[in-house]
């Protein structure tokens, strides 16, 4: 944006109309961060892949939603939060205010940042909110720093949809985002949990239950007679390796085991 009219009535040296500072306005630009005519619509492709997961979820779905929200524009909420109080009076008054991301939290304790597909979306749940256009990926790092376990999009609409911990961590590296059953990376680390335990003969990857919850299932066939305890130590260990690595780890929402006897 070139051309602005000045409102200080203040000019530089040479006469030109200028800054606070004196700096000439001529030649001066707003730098773009990639949205210059954003009208703060949704995606409508994205929103219709947000309704579809929500009504029949399943891998193919979250793996839509998810090539969707990568390269989507995306508006983080922040709020006025009162830094300084004037206590005086009879009544307190905000004398300093500072604008600051809005982060949810479960009574479980897990913490989640908001981001919405549009205005409209944004003023449903908070009119009051300023509306911070950004990247996916920038929203999922400031999350992870936010100490944030997933992601909200949507929140009061009735396709809200929470991004999980994989997702969040796929948006924030800027990768493709995987199911983990169907995950390369996840595949060769669980291999190698297995390969470390003898009494393990065979192993397959699947998903688990609820579909939509990302949860990995490792269906272990084993030597027989083994008793419980030796199973549930064999089991333990296995899941030890896998979460050991903080990719792998980033990589899976939830761990469960399924044991089948050898043939």
């Amino acid at each position: 944006m070139t051309g602005a009219t000045p409102a200080s009535g203040r000019h530089d040296e040479q006469g030109r109309p200028a800054d606070s500072a004196g700096q000439a306005w001529e030649g001066k630009a707003i730098p773009s961060h990639g949205f210059a005519g954003d009208t703060g619509a949704a995606d409508a492709e994205l929103v219709a892949a947000l309704v579809a997961a929500h009504d029949v979820p399943g891998d193919d779905a979250e793996t839509a939603v998810m090539e969707r929200v990568a390269p989507a524009r995306w508006l983080v909420p922040v709020v006025a939060v009162a830094s300084e109080v004037d206590e005086s009076g009879p009544h307190a008054v905000d004398t300093r205010s500072d604008m600051a991301a809005v982060t949810l939290t479960s009574p479980d304790g897990s913490r989640a940042l908001p981001m919405f597909t549009s205005l409209e979306s944004l003023a449903a749940w908070d009119p009051s909110a300023r509306p911070v256009p950004v990247r996916a990926a920038a929203a999922a790092q400031a999350a992870i720093s936010e100490e944030c376990h997933v992601l909200l999009v949507d929140v009061a609409s009735s396709h809200a949809t929470v991004l999980r911990p994989s997702m969040l961590w796929a948006l924030a590296q800027e990768r493709p985002w995987e199911p983990s059953h169907r995950d390369a990376h996840v595949a060769a680390a669980v291999r190698a949990a297995v390969e470390a335990e003898p009494q393990v003969s065979g192993h397959r990857v699947e998903a688990g239950e609820p579909a939509g919850a990302g949860v990995l299932r490792v269906v272990l066939t084993l030597a027989p007679g083994l008793d419980a305890d030796l199973v549930g130590a064999i089991a333990t260990r296995i899941g030890e390796r896998i979460a050991t690595d903080g990719e792998t780890r980033a990589r899976i929402d939830a761990l469960t085991f399924a044991l089948e006897a050898a043939r």
